[in-house]
């Protein structure tokens, strides 16, 4: 994987975290009304995974400014796609989940798989032009 690859990944990370966050966060309450989600016994629970998301979105952004510098980032950001992943693959094949969460799912289990390629290789990222130059 290159590292112009590794940047655009997590930089595609960060704007998808940071915009999920931002959303549940300000606008939470009318996303569960209009797909008819029942509201949580208290909207901290909403608001503290959003901030998370906020928070994580922010250290996806540091990886994708500098993926060599920020390495030690990556098995975070691994964590965090396989928790989503876990947790709610749990629920949605023993007891059901709404629909609004299984798309973020397989999106995370895709990020979760191509950060675990990410960290990986990224002992060994070349940049897009060292790339070019050695199969030239």
């Amino acid at each position: 994987m290159t590292r112009a690859t590794v940047r655009l990944l997590f930089g595609i990370a960060a704007v998808y975290d940071f915009a999920i966050g931002l959303v549940f966060l300000f606008a939470g309450k009318a996303l569960f009304d209009a797909v008819s989600i029942p509201h949580p016994n208290h909207w901290g629970y909403v608001q503290f995974g959003s901030l998370m998301l906020i928070v994580f979105g922010l250290m996806f952004f540091q990886v994708a400014r500098d993926p060599d510098g920020n390495r030690n980032l990556m098995p975070f950001g691994i964590l965090l796609k396989a928790s989503y992943v876990g947790i709610v693959s749990y629920y949605w094949l023993t007891v059901g989940c709404p629909f609004l969460f299984k798309p973020f799912v397989v999106i995370d289990l895709a990020m979760l798989i191509l950060f675990a390629i990410a960290y990986s290789q990224s002992k060994h990222l070349v940049s897009s032009s060292e790339s070019v130059a050695t199969t030239a």
